[in-house]
């Protein structure tokens, strides 16, 4: 750990960098999420020229069609490789490539060269009254045409010089706007590093906070153990468990039910018994009455006669309809009942969930020693992980990469104020060198203005305006400026097109698109015994498979510095870093984690006994359908209530006397006897019918219900017997690597952090684009390639500008002498007049035309 500590304030220290690079971290299962402290970088990757965008793509195709070869890697390995330059053979090679850009130059050259003998030749030419110098202007018909024609050109010329000159002033300005923000992107640059060196201090601090995290969610799984590893343990015994003991606690229920159906039942049938005789004895004792009075004297005169008679066949139906000396009593099914009701089946089903449910303090009790051991270890783990941190001078060493990066960022401001003054005189210059054609520009523009609207068409040559005139004199003045500065316009375009061009397509396309990077990549190349350079330059070990353009991409990516740099070449974490060394030391202590759980009991022979003798109490074997008859028999053969007030209505009849009063009475004798010993009859009945329902649902296939619950018992029994220690075994297996997976994910997890994603070199890759894509490319050759872009066009444009201005001049300023006659004229009269001057007679056209004597006026 101290190693690797080391190792990344080794990097900070050497200013190093970091990305992202291989595959996320996967985090596992039920661990802890670790995700180190993101950093922020204000320094963008991409450079953005703004709206002059396009403008600098319209160069680059420019340069593309003047220069279209490939970026020359053989040949400037071959350059590199040979040390010396032979001029017989390399020199071709450099001019096959150069061929656009010297062909290009040497025409720039050829201007540069002819211009001014041009421009010298003709002042002397037109000082001799020749090239135009002559103020005599011979008219012909086509001469409206041509006139139009030219200024038409020469308009459309000037638009595209001013087009260029427009650029040259952008390019100008960029240039300065640029270099004025090339110290913004310098310290944001060196913002990004100070970032970075805070960062890397923050991360280191996170991971020490999280290995004291990690130990404290160790510890919190540690002191629940009962509820994790005996939670676990029960979660797989309880499914298995409590089916059985649910049925063995509904054979429970169903045993107390059917004792007091059975109870119910005998008792029922007592009742019943006694309140059958009872009635019977009653009604008896009525019917003799009646029996009695229908054979008294006063039956036997009329009507009551009569009455008597139809009272008399009534007097069979009364009496009970119920017999219940036919119905068996259940006393020996009660007693077995009654028997196996004393085991008390429930207070097994309580043992049983209590035997499970008590796994977790089990389990809990039996492990504290091993906790204390295992705690013990994972604080000296911890320990020695703060130890080994806090002995790195994090401090000092990050106070040094500081005081290095304030000391540079103290020089370049330094030293970025002469820049800007330097950049002062270009800008100054490149000013003059716009002003210079803007006023060459001006001038055309206003001999095209003055000429346009002050020529008079039916003026002669002699006798144009002063405005005509003035447009004429504008574009010589034009002429004059342009054969003066032309060529000196012309020196600074090649200068800067040869600068501009080279550095575009040797440096800025090759770092864009990586050949330059590969060019430095190359084997042996920039030191013969040396493979690799950059790994040689870094830890002096040329044979280690390093390069600018892996390094690079690595950076760009955000990868970590350890991997970008491949550093494990000089500390190799994995030596030092040894994951499974350091969890050696927690799995020996958790080997010691045994727990033993007794053997749990569902059910004991006596119980067994009990739901054998339950399933063989004869309750499956009553004849519950001749119960179920004789209850559902009314009481009586006849409704008492019903016949007492027949009786009663015959009675009635009767005359007064004794009879008709025995009658009465024996009516009230009926009622009584339904109302004391009917309903309680009825209540029998209806008791003894639910107890025989009850007993039918319990006893419906007995036999084959306990038998398939003592199966299942037998199973469940036969599980916990041989696999409760086989479960017990694999769960605290599992606990122990769930303990251990924590401390393994915080350790990869370390190791995957200092490798992959701590000190990241990001900046260092992004410091490179700011300064080559940045202020080499985008703020110096880009602007400097647009200047003598636009420079260079204007100035070309010139050449043309010239010869157009010249001729249109004469159409526009004021002639000494004319000669008006056309080109197809062949009257031979009038060619006789021509003089050997070849002018025409003042008097064949009226119009005084003077030999021109005085010298020629430009």
């Amino acid at each position: 750990m101290a190693l690797v500590f080391s190792a990344l304030l080794l990097l900070g220290l050497c200013g190093k960098i970091t990305s992202e690079g291989q595959p996320a971290f996967h985090n596992t299962p039920g661990a802890m999420n670790y995700e180190l402290p993101t950093t922020k970088y204000e320094t963008q990757d991409t450079f953005n020229a703004g709206i002059v965008g396009p403008l600098y793509k319209m160069v680059h195709i420019f340069l593309n069609v003047v220069q279209p070869n490939d970026f020359p890697l053989d040949l400037i390995k071959k350059i590199i490789q040979n040390k010396n330059f032979d001029i017989s053979v390399d020199s071709k090679e450099v001019a096959l490539y150069e061929i656009g850009v010297l062909i290009c130059t040497i025409l720039g050259l050829l201007f540069i060269i002819l211009m001014p003998l041009v421009g010298c030749f003709f002042c002397m030419c037109r000082c001799c009254n020749k090239c135009g110098g002559e103020m005599h202007q011979r008219q012909k018909q086509s001469a409206p045409c041509r006139r139009k024609c030219l200024g038409l050109s020469l308009l459309v010329i000037c638009l595209l010089m001013s087009l260029g000159i427009i650029y040259g002033f952008v390019a100008n300005q960029q240039t300065r706007t640029r270099v004025r923000g090339t110290q913004k992107l310098a310290e944001s640059n060196f913002r990004d590093f100070q970032t970075l060196l805070t960062e890397t201090s923050k991360q280191i601090d996170y991971i020490v906070e999280q290995c004291n995290n990690t130990k404290n969610k160790v510890f919190s799984d540690l002191d629940g153990i009962g509820s994790m590893l005996g939670g676990r343990i029960k979660d797989q015994l309880k499914p298995k468990v409590t089916p059985v003991l649910e049925e063995i606690k509904a054979m429970s229920t169903a045993i107390k039910q059917t004792k007091d159906a059975l109870q119910n039942m005998n008792s029922s049938l007592k009742s019943l018994q006694d309140a059958t005789t009872q009635l019977n004895t009653n009604l008896t004792s009525v019917r003799n009455s009646i029996e009695n009075s229908l054979s008294s004297s006063d039956c036997t005169s009329d009507p009551a006669s009569k009455i008597c008679d139809s009272i008399r066949p009534s007097l069979s139906s009364l009496g009970s309809n119920l017999n219940s000396s036919q119905l068996p009593s259940v006393d020996r099914e009660l007693n077995t009942v009654t028997d196996v009701d004393k085991t008390d089946l429930e207070s097994f089903v309580k043992r049983g969930y209590t035997a499970i449910d008590e796994i977790p303090n089990t389990i809990q009790n039996q492990t504290v020693d091993v906790i204390k051991d295992v705690k013990a270890t994972l604080d000296s783990i911890s320990s020695n992980i703060k130890d080994m941190s806090q002995s790195i001078p994090i401090e000092d060493m990050l106070l040094q990469v500081s005081h290095y990066l304030n000391n540079s960022n103290r020089y370049l401001n330094e030293e970025l104020p002469k820049l800007e003054e330097y950049d002062s005189y270009w800008w100054l210059g490149g000013l003059i060198v716009c002003f210079l054609l803007t006023l060459i520009v001006t001038f055309f523009f206003l001999g095209l203005l003055c000429g346009v609207f002050g020529y008079d068409k039916h003026a002669t040559p002699t006798r144009r305006g002063c405005v005509s005139n003035t447009g004429g004199i504008f574009l010589m003045a034009g002429v004059g400026f342009s054969f003066l500065f032309c060529w000196i316009l012309m020196i600074l375009v090649v200068l800067t097109f040869v600068v501009g061009a080279n550095v575009e397509k040797l440096l800025c396309e090759p770092y864009e698109n990586k050949k330059l990077l590969q060019v430095l990549d190359t084997p042996y190349l920039l030191k013969e015994q040396w493979q690799f350079y950059l790994s040689g330059m870094l830890f002096n070990k040329p044979d280690i498979n390093m390069t600018f353009e892996q390094v690079y991409r690595d950076c760009k990516r955000g990868r970590g510095a350890y991997a970008a740099f491949q550093l494990e070449n000089v500390v190799n974490i994995s030596d030092h870093f040894n994951i499974d060394k350091l969890s050696e030391n927690i799995n020996t202590e958790l080997e010691n984690l045994n727990v033993n759980i007794d053997s749990i009991e569902l059910l004991d022979n006596t119980g067994r006994k009990s739901l054998e003798d339950f399933a063989h109490s004869g309750i499956d074997t009553i004849d519950y359908s001749t119960y179920l008859k004789e209850t559902e028999k009314s009481p009586t053969e006849v409704n008492l209530l019903t016949f007492a007030s027949t009786l009663e209505g015959k009675a009635n009849q009767l005359p007064e006397g004794k009879l008709k009063q025995a009658f009465l009475l024996d009516v009230q004798n009926i009622r009584a006897i339904h109302q004391q010993l009917v309903p309680p009859v009825q209540q029998s009945l209806n008791t003894l019918r639910q107890s025989i329902w009850t007993l039918q649902q319990t006893s419906n296939k007995l036999p084959e219900k306990v038998e398939k619950i003592l199966a299942s018992l037998d199973s469940v029994q036969h599980f916990l017997t041989n696999n409760v220690s086989l479960i017990v075994i694999g769960e605290t297996k599992k606990f122990g690597k769930t303990i251990l997976g924590y401390f393994e994910h915080y350790l990869h997890w370390v190791f995957y952090a200092i490798t992959e994603k701590m000190t990241s070199c990001k900046p260092m890759a992004t410091a490179m684009d700011s300064a080559v894509n940045g202020i080499l490319c985008g703020y110096v050759a880009d602007p400097l390639n647009l200047f003598w872009f636009g420079i260079g066009e204007a100035t070309v444009l010139l050449l043309p500008a010239v010869i157009i201005a010249i001729k249109l001049a004469k159409y526009y300023r004021r002639m000494d002498s004319e000669d008006v006659y056309d080109d197809v004229e062949t009257v031979p009269m009038k060619n006789l007049e021509i003089g050997s001057n070849g002018y025409h007679k003042d008097h064949l056209y009226g119009v005084h035309n003077p030999v021109m004597t005085s010298p020629s006026r430009y």
